[in-house]
């Protein structure tokens, strides 16, 4: 049984030693006590129903897709966006010299200079395709060829952006990344020295995600797909479902202080109220799942004295033990097995 069972067993058990049998069973499913004569404080139902075990870790409420940003640009830095905002295409990332570095959309880096006379390739069509989102050459056709057309459109581009007019494009100028971005920290300050190469800034996506460092002992809780319950600060409560489990292990700390993780993402189902970054939440996680068992509440469970567990069951104004074997935990409540047990029968419970 998984460490969650293990745990909640080990509270049922502290339950069921306040609340003691008096009858002598033989073997813990079968048989039964003589019916006994005493009244019973108060009772509950024994229902068939899917038990839930979880199992409550902590996370941060951060942003997807976090990214390192480096430019080619060089000289001092005159602007830089501020952490928190958002960046969006044909908005500038930076200044250097009061030259910007403008954020265009694209999946490929700029790694060679885009002008005329360079061989096709996908990184003028993503020029050529942001240009033409942002309004400009209207007679530019967009594909591979960096065109006559293509370079008037970045003429264009650059004189409105106050960039030298050059017609051609290089990684001083632009930086492509996926799409808008947060940006989550800044390297450089104005008046630091920018060098091609440099980390200028830290951004991210704008989607908002629960990130755990799940200890790898709890490994199988993390199912790709599987559905969880975050809590955010200020009590909030938010469904969400685990669309990343990393696959490689990352240990930190020494000797006893020693950790082994995985990275789990989490995606919520609803945009959260607060907007801190990096704040902790509590995710709520499955363990185990048992669809259609019988089950009573944990307190219900009775310690015998031969060992194992038992329930007193209620029959008009009589009552018996009958031993049960026990399953799954979730939700106060505990899977039974027992000789002659069904839904809808009722059982002993304490009256506090």
């Amino acid at each position: 049984m998984r460490k969650g069972l293990v745990l909640a067993g080990a509270g049922a058990l502290a339950v069921a030693a306040a609340w003691t049998a008096v009858a002598v069973l033989g073997d813990g499913g079968a048989g039964a006590a003589n019916p006994a004569p005493r009244a019973v404080p108060a009772t509950a139902e024994i229902t068939r129903q899917d038990l839930v075990d979880t199992k409550t870790v902590t996370g941060a409420l951060t942003y997807s897709g976090e990214r390192q940003v480096t430019t080619g640009a060089s000289g001092t830095v005159t602007w830089v966006a501020a952490e928190g905002s958002v960046v969006r295409r044909g908005h500038k990332l930076l200044s250097a010299d009061r030259r910007p570095v403008v954020l265009m959309y694209g999946k490929l880096p700029l790694y060679r200079e885009l002008r005329q006379g360079i061989d096709d390739g996908p990184d003028v069509e993503q020029l050529e395709r942001n240009l033409k989102a942002l309004g400009y050459g209207d007679y530019l056709t967009v594909d591979e060829h960096y065109s006559y057309a293509t370079h008037l459109a970045v003429k264009e581009w650059q004189e409105d952006r106050g960039l030298p007019e050059t017609g051609r494009v290089d990684a001083s100028q632009v930086v492509f990344l996926p799409s808008l971005v947060r940006v989550t920290d800044a390297a450089v300050e104005v008046g630091d020295r920018l060098a091609p190469g440099r980390r200028a800034m830290t951004v991210s996506g704008v989607r908002r995600v629960v990130h755990v460092d799940l200890d790898a002992d709890d490994q199988a809780l993390a199912r790709k797909g599987a559905k969880v319950t975050v809590e955010l600060p200020g009590g909030e409560r938010v469904s969400g479902r685990i669309t990343s489990v990393g696959t490689v292990a990352e240990t930190s700390g020494q000797g006893q202080d020693q950790s082994v993780t995985v990275d789990v993402d989490i995606t919520l189902a609803k945009a959260p109220k607060t907007r801190l970054d990096q704040a902790p939440v509590e995710v709520e996680m499955e363990s185990e799942r048992r669809e259609g068992v019988l089950s009573v509440p944990i307190e219900a469970l009775l310690a015998l004295r031969e060992g194992g567990f038992g329930v007193e069951v209620v029959e008009g104004g009589a009552t018996r033990v009958v031993g049960v074997r026990t399953g799954a935990f979730g939700g106060g409540r505990v899977e039974v097995e027992g000789a002659g047990l069904a839904e809808g029968m009722k059982v002993g419970v304490p009256s506090t």
